[in-house]
């Protein structure tokens, strides 16, 4: 047999039976190193060695260390997640990861795993109950660990990209009707935050946003307000962080109910008017404006609990507070607010967001829009083929007659459609 070349491998049999084999490859830190492999064939080490020698002359780096799946999960969320995104966004990917992806998939091979092996893992979650839309989040997040994972070249390809689950539907929303949303108001006028949940409608901000509003972001003299900064919790802790996007970042001006509202608020938290003349002072500027009954930030549970009591004794249909959102939308579409205006009032930061997924059709609008649709298209035509018994010649209230025209005073040439029907 020929002397093998430089750069084509070797594969030998060991002592225990087993075949073993062996080529320098280029590592993904810039190193060259000599990686072994071990089979039971010496045709299974042969083909794994093909495989390496055919990747790393194409100029695919051969990866420093072997990974599991959940290892590179634990790598993922420590390096790359928890420094770009968001931490509720930490907080989500974390609790999948720990949850779903490693008890099942943590074990395997991150140079191994396949189409099938995500595949049957996804078939089996929702065999066993789990929702469509929580089997989307799943491999959302994998999909997101092995894009990354391909880009440090430690895999050929992202297979979860490649497996296939029922497509998940939005649930139909109902927003709110104007007189709905003024119902909750009256209803919701005599509670302490009774300003964040008309800010909730009046805006469309988001929960987080009213909740991380402070003394120091509303500018009464200026009359308007900033929203920067949002409260969430975050596992056992409230936690003050930006907003969701940079569009979120937005500047709106004090309506007068919200205005009033604000100012009532001040009074009762501190005891006095809010200083006209200068800013709110400092020492209360970082301070929230919705407080709970012992002066702490408000927990988002309690605020969302307390908003559905007093939804539920004002007997009115059950929505999320998310879904207010989705009425303030809607209500500034019906008052022919420009799409983009409403984009920037919401912080949206695509305008087809606003359109699409927050503004919702109207019924009775719709109806009213197609009945003006259907004068507009008529109107004309009944004007032109209205019978006008003084100047006609032909039919007649009386004896039905057809309209003469034509050259011969009927519409036809068909002498037996000139006579007269009496």
């Amino acid at each position: 047999m020929p002397r093998k070349a430089n750069g084509e491998g070797s594969i030998y049999k060991r002592a225990d039976g087993r075949y073993g084999g062996s080529a320098y490859v280029e590592l993904n830190d810039g190193t060259r190193k000599r990686v072994h492999i071990y089979a039971k064939t010496r045709q299974e080490v042969h083909d794994r060695l093909e495989a390496i020698i055919a990747r790393d002359r194409k100029g695919i780096r051969t990866p420093a260390r072997e990974w599991t799946v959940g290892e590179y999960l634990d790598y993922w969320l420590k390096a790359v997640v928890a420094v770009k995104d968001r931490p509720r966004t930490l907080d989500n990917y974390t609790g999948i990861v720990h949850l779903h992806l490693q008890p099942a998939l943590g074990a395997t091979r991150l140079s191994q795993l396949n189409v099938q092996d995500v595949q049957t893992f996804l078939n089996s979650k929702l065999a066993t109950g789990t929702s469509v839309r929580t089997a989307h989040a799943i491999r959302s997040v994998l999909r997101a660990a092995l894009s990354r994972a391909a880009r440090e070249e430690l895999i050929l390809k992202n297979v979860a990209k490649l497996v296939e689950i029922p497509a998940w539907h939005r649930k139909p929303i109902t927003p709110w009707t104007p007189d709905q949303a003024k119902t909750f108001l009256a209803a919701a006028e005599t509670h302490r935050w009774y300003a964040g949940y008309l800010m909730l409608l009046s805006y469309g901000m988001r929960r987080g946003e009213v909740l991380g509003l402070r003394w120091g972001d509303v500018d009464f003299q200026q009359n308007q307000f900033k929203v920067e900064q949002q409260l969430q919790r975050i596992g056992s802790k409230l936690t003050a962080g930006p907003v969701k996007t940079e569009a979120g970042r937005r500047l709106l001006p004090l309506i007068p109910a919200v205005r009033d509202a604000l100012l009532t608020r001040y009074i009762e938290a501190y005891g006095e008017e809010v200083p006209m003349d200068r800013p709110v002072p400092g020492t209360r500027a970082s301070d929230y404006v919705l407080l709970s009954s012992t002066g702490t930030p408000v927990d988002p549970k309690n605020f969302v609990r307390t908003f559905h009591e007093i939804r539920t004794a004002a007997g009115l249909p059950r929505i999320t507070v998310h879904h207010t959102r989705h009425t303030a939308a809607t209500t500034l579409k019906n008052l022919h607010v420009p799409a983009r205006d409403a984009q920037l009032i919401l912080g949206h930061s695509h305008v087809t967001t606003t359109q699409q997924l927050y503004q919702h059709g109207d019924l009775q609008g719709q109806t009213k829009a197609l009945a003006r649709m259907g004068e507009l298209l008529t109107a004309d035509v009944a004007a032109t083929t209205a019978v006008k018994i003084e100047l006609s010649t032909g039919e007649s209230a009386k004896n039905h007659a057809f309209t003469p025209g034509g050259p011969g005073g009927a519409r036809t040439l068909d002498t037996l459609l000139k006579r007269q029907v009496l």
